[in-house]
Formats: C-alpha cells, structure tokens, sequence
C-alpha cells in the first residue's frame, strides 16, 4: 500500500529525498511509517525497507512514549506543536535526540503525518555538559569549607551591586540565606564596617581600570555582633550586554587572623622579655658599681667644696675647682640616669598635684630650652593627684622638653599640658601596651622634626641617641621610660618625619590625699649649730669628709667606723646625742638595726640614713618607709647640711 501510496505522489518523493533532513511520513491510523527519506535512514541508521516495517512506539524508548504518542496525536488533529528534545532509538540501540516538526497530510486517502527530524544530539549532549559541569561547580560551591562562591552585576557603570548567585556557604559565613542575600545585598554589605568598604572600593577601582582580579582582607559583623575575618578574591569581566561581572570567592581567614594575633602579642612579648632582660642587665651592673662610685664621687665633691670655700674669688686654682665639681656633678647625674633607667632610683613618693609642679618649673624649662622656642602649658582642670617623688616628675619633664627642644631646628613651640584620663579595654585593642584604669597624662608636643618608624623603635634604649658625638648621652628619654615604668605608668608615642612628636605619659591617679608640709624650725647661721651627731660610715675616705663638714658647721661629731664603735662610744658619751648620721649597709649591723639600739639609750634620737646603694638593696633594708629621712649619695656639702637641719628641726 505504501509503496502505491508513494508512487502516486512521485514528484513529492522526489523532492524528500533531495533535502538534508530526516522526514518520515506516518499512517495516522496505524502510527505505521509509510515513507523514510535517505537522510533519516542516515540518522537512525535503517534502511528505508526496515523503518517502513516500524510503528512510531518502536521508535522511542518506552519511557518516553506517553509523551511521544501525546504529541502525536495532537499533531494529527492538525496542532502545530514541536516536539521537542525527542529521543529516537538508533538500529545499534543508541539513542540520537531531535526535535520533530510535523503536519498532516492525506496522501492518496489515506491521512499521515509528515514528521521532519532535526537532529540536536550534539546540542544536547553539551547542555547535558553544561549541566554537569554546574553541578559539579555547585556541589564544589556549596561545599567549599570555610568560604562561598558569588557572582555580582554590578551594572554598566560598576556603582550597583546585585547578587546573581551566592552558594549556600553564606549561611555560615555571614548568618543569611541565599536567597536574602539575592533580594538584598545590604545583607553582606551591611555587615562591612565602613573604613573597610572604602579599602574594598579602593582595591575595585584599581581592579577595573586594569581588568585584573584582586584580593582584600576585611572585617565582618554577625548578626550575633562578633567580628570575623574574611578574604574577598574577586576578577572582573564584561558581559556582551556591557555590565560589569565580579566572580569571586570570599574564604573564613579568622583562625589565620588570630594566629596572626597571637603571633604578634608573642612577638610583642618577645620583644618585651629582651627589653626587660637589657634592662635588668643595666640594672645589675648599675646596682653593682652604684655604692662604690657614689662613695667616691662624693669623695670628690665633698672636697672639692671644701677647697673651694677656702679660696678667694681671684685664686687661680678656682676655676680648676669649678671644673672638677662639675664633673663629679655630672659623673652623679650620669650615675642617677642610669638607676632611674633601671628603676633602681632611691625616691621617696609622696601625694602630688602635677599642674602645682609643672608651673614651678616652667620658667626654669623656658631657659632651658632657649628664647627662640616657647614652651606653652596648658594645665587640666580638677587634675587628679599621683603618688610619686616629685624629682622624678621634674625629669619626666625636664628631659621630655630638652628632647623636644634638640628637635628642633631654630624657631618652635613645645606644647606642655596635663589633664586625667581613663583607659578602658577599647583603647587597649588600639594600645596594648596600655594598662586599664584612671591616669593622669602628661602631654608633650613639639614642632620639631619628627622621627621616622626605625627611630621610634629605639627610642628607649640606653645610651641610643641620633645626637652628634658628645652632645648626648642618649639616657634621657630611658629615664623617662624607667621612672614611668617604676610608677606603673606607660608611655605612648607619636612621630612622623617632618611633623614632630608626641609624648604622652600615663600616671596612675593616686587616692592618697595631700600631705600638710612639714613645719621646719629657724634655721641656725652657718657655724652657729650647737647639737651633737653620731657619724656612722665603714667608708674612712667619706666618713672624714663627712665629719669635716659638720663640725665646720658647729656640730660636734662623734664619728664611728663601724655600727659596735658607734653604740660604744654612745654608752661613753656624757651628754645627749641629737642625731644619728648612720650608712644604710655596713658589716655586723645595718643602720635600721644600730638605730633601733641606740633609741633604746637616747629615745629622743633623730635618725638621718644615707647610702650608695641602689633602691631595691635600701629597701631590703626598711629604710624607704614614708617619714624616714633619706639621703642619696653622693650629695654636696649644701645638701647635706640642708638635710641635717631639716631632720633636727622637724618633728621628732
């Protein structure tokens, strides 16, 4: 029948068997193929004789044939419906796809179906490709440890941001969905603090006008308000519609961070633990040679004073005298730098108001530091008190002001002002090296040329000056650092070249309340002094010094070597002994020891304790407890006596 069929619409044939495309004419009755051209048989792999003895249901898989035989019967009925994406079954049993075009057509009397084959096995197999090729991306996306993928438009201009894809990875990484974050990307944006936004904005403006990817560190908020580190990597390209595209990925760099941080305080720490060793090392050798140059030094002085007075105003060895004393001056000073370095300075702290003492010295700091600079103070209001020796504030302020006036380079201005403070755990995020609580801070600020990040670094190190040879001998800012730090202070600092510096020192605010000054009694004319002082000293050379001075001064000394000859001598003596004038260390017995002996035979006896030794040995001793008089070797004839008549005529 179809082979009447087909001869009778001869030409028809002829013109199917000419085109490139599969055709097959189907009975509608029977869905038995009547006619398959040479280009179908090609792609199915049949001869014309075999398809002809097929139906359409032996054509398709038989899952596929609900739909298949739908089509058909739609098609049939004259509807004009593709069916798309058909699978036909090859002879060799494979399976090609196509999309199948139909009509119908009565050819002769019989009505049939002529389907057209459009093979689209090659298109399906690279969308089937695709497919897994998207899989495979999602399933690595979603998946990603520790991080997300996402795609951004960011529009034609690049100022847009819209989120065309974002992996499941969000929910962990920022505590929002997917899906959110696609409705609204103030969800990821948002949780960006500003100052690392600009950076990202920075570091994309850089990235399109080269077209090249680029990586930043930033910093995320949760919705619980804990921050997290993130990496972004991101690579721009241009769609063919012109918007720009951001591909990236952005990964959980947290641990690394506060690794990081670990590693930092550790070596923070590090850095601390050598500057504490260098110090200590500093301190034990100043400890070590302090007692015996300080006994010597005052050797020097002592007599040195002593000549002079007997001297008139044109000796010619005067001027030599002058000389000497101010070496042994300096020499005493150099030694001082070097125990308040090492915060093994003798003090003797006391309740102070700073403002009080940085307007005593301004006009002293003034000449100081030359016309040509202004020092301007600016005192805070209701300023909290400290507790500390006021010499040492004096040198915290003496040495800041010459630092800041060495920096500068003919006219300035060196800004001096006070005011309290509070420290609380924010501020020490930013300054570790902060200690929390109530300061009072000590600001100085100057004009001078600022100092660049490896000067900076060393600052406090000992004997470390940028000074030319022998104009410094880069301890003062290091007796800065150790008197702070022997208060419990610290110190911040601020410097860039060209720009000056800042320091700013923190004491801590001190509850201790002003003390009433001492009420001293007149003091006797030079020679005039009438009591008797025992002279304690194992040190022969300042012992005779010592002895020498007093009694020049009208005092009778009864001098002893050792702390047995001083109680011997006491129990021999007729008369009332005023004074005790004793070392703190000796052999057989320390001061504290001897004076506790000899009060029990004199109970109205002053003590005055001296010695050469470092803060921490003295205190070993008890002698540094508040009320007992103190005096520092080595010290001047002045001083001494100064000292004797402020004992004697204080309260007992």
């Amino acid at each position: 029948m179809s082979q009447t069929i087909i001869d009778s619409e001869w030409s028809y044939r002829e013109l199917l068997e000419g085109i490139g495309v599969g055709v097959l004419v189907a009975e509608v009755r029977t869905r038995r193929f009547l006619y398959a051209n040479p280009a179908v048989c090609k792609l199915l792999g049949y001869t014309a004789a075999e398809l002809t003895n097929l139906s359409v249901s032996e054509l398709h898989p038989p899952g596929e044939l609900p739909r298949i035989i739908q089509d058909f019967e739609a098609q049939s009925r004259g509807e004009q419906l593709l069916a798309a994406d058909a699978p036909c079954l090859r002879k060799d049993g494979s399976i090609v796809y196509c999309d199948i075009s139909s009509s119908t057509k009565t050819i002769g009397s019989v009505d049939c179906l002529v389907g057209v084959f459009f093979d689209i096995t090659a298109r399906k197999q690279a969308e089937e490709a695709l497919r897994e090729s998207e899989t495979r991306l999602q399933a690595l996306s979603d998946n990603l440890p520790g991080g997300l993928v996402y795609q951004i438009d960011s529009g034609l201009d690049g100022a847009s941001r819209r989120f065309t894809y974002v992996s499941a990875g969000v929910e962990s990484m920022h505590g929002v969905t997917a899906s959110e974050v696609l409705q609204d990307p103030l969800k990821i944006y948002g949780q960006i603090p500003e100052e690392d936004q600009a950076e990202v904005a920075q570091a994309e403006a850089t990235a399109i006008a080269s077209m090249t990817p680029f990586s930043a560190e930033v910093r995320v908020r949760m919705p619980d308000g804990n921050i997290r580190w993130r990496l972004f990597f991101s690579a721009p390209r241009r769609f063919a519609n012109g918007h720009l595209i951001w591909d990236g990925i952005e990964v959980d760099i947290n641990s690394r961070k506060r690794i990081e941080v670990e590693l930092l305080e550790k070596s923070r720490l590090e850095s601390q633990l050598r500057q504490a060793q260098k110090l200590e090392s500093i301190g034990r050798l100043a400890g070590g040679v302090a007692h015996d140059f300080n006994n010597m030094l005052g050797v020097i002085l002592g007599h040195t004073e002593l000549a002079m007075e007997q001297m008139t105003d044109d000796n010619p060895l005067l001027s030599d005298l002058v000389e000497i004393r101010a070496a042994a001056t300096r020499s005493a000073d150099l030694t001082r730098q070097l125990l308040a370095f090492a915060r093994k300075q003798t003090i003797t702290p006391r309740s102070l108001d700073l403002n009080e003492i940085a307007t005593r010295t301004h006009s002293l700091l003034s000449r100081l530091i030359g016309e040509n600079i202004e020092l301007v103070f600016e005192p805070g209001r209701d300023l909290w008190r400290v507790h500390m020796d006021p010499s040492q504030v004096e040198q915290i302020l003496t040495n800041l002001c010459v630092n800041a006036r060495d920096a500068i380079s003919g006219v300035g201005r060196i800004f001096l002002s006070t005011g309290n403070c509070t420290i609380d755990a924010a501020f020490r995020e930013v300054h570790p090296e902060a200690m929390e609580g109530e300061y009072v801070r000590i600001i100085v600020t100057d004009t001078g040329s600022g100092m660049d990040s490896s000067t900076l670094a060393r600052i406090f190190e000992p004997f470390f000056t940028t000074k030319a040879f022998g104009q410094g001998t880069g301890l003062g800012l290091a007796t800065v650092y150790g008197i702070v730090q022997q208060n419990n202070g610290f110190i911040l600092v601020e410097s860039e070249p060209g720009k000056g510096s800042r320091f700013r020192i923190h004491l801590p605010r001190s509850a201790v309340p002003a003390e009433k000054e001492a009420v001293i009694g007149p003091v006797p004319k030079p020679g005039n002094a009438q009591e008797t002082v025992l002279l304690v000293e194992d040190e022969p050379s300042v012992l005779h010094l010592t002895q020498r001075i007093l009694s020049q001064e009208g005092y009778v000394v009864i001098k002893a070597l050792t702390p047995q000859e001083a109680i011997r001598k006491a129990r021999e003596h007729q008369g009332e002994i005023h004074l005790l004038i004793t070392d703190v260390i000796m052999p057989e017995m320390n001061g504290q020891l001897l004076a506790r002996s000899l009060h029990a035979l004199f109970p109205s006896l002053r003590c005055l304790f001296m010695s050469g030794y470092t803060a921490d040995i003295v205190a070993c001793q008890g002698v540094l407890e508040d009320g007992v008089a103190f005096l520092q070797k080595p010290f001047s004839s002045r001083i001494l006596l100064n000292k004797v008549r402020e004992v004697l005529s204080g309260p007992a």
